[in-house]
């Protein structure tokens, strides 16, 4: 069975945490959850410093965690 991916946004880092926030139509409040950001850093091979702004992708694993980062 094929992993759902969905397209999400690096909002901001606050400590060693990055913020993600799903694409949404603008009138949709968009979730937001937070991931260790050198997770994601490694996962794309990039200082974690680089991350807020970046548009990704990811897989949504079980019980809706996402993995399998990359640039969208």
């Amino acid at each position: 069975m094929a992993l759902e991916r969905v397209t999400v946004r690096v909002d901001l880092l606050l400590g060693d945490q990055a913020e993600i926030v799903g694409h949404a139509p603008p009138a949709v409040s968009a979730k937001r959850e937070r991931y260790p950001a050198a997770e994601i850093a490694a996962a794309l091979g990039v200082p974690a410093c680089e991350l807020p702004g970046a548009w990704l992708t990811a897989e949504v694993g079980d019980q809706g965690r996402l993995l399998g980062w990359q640039f969208a």
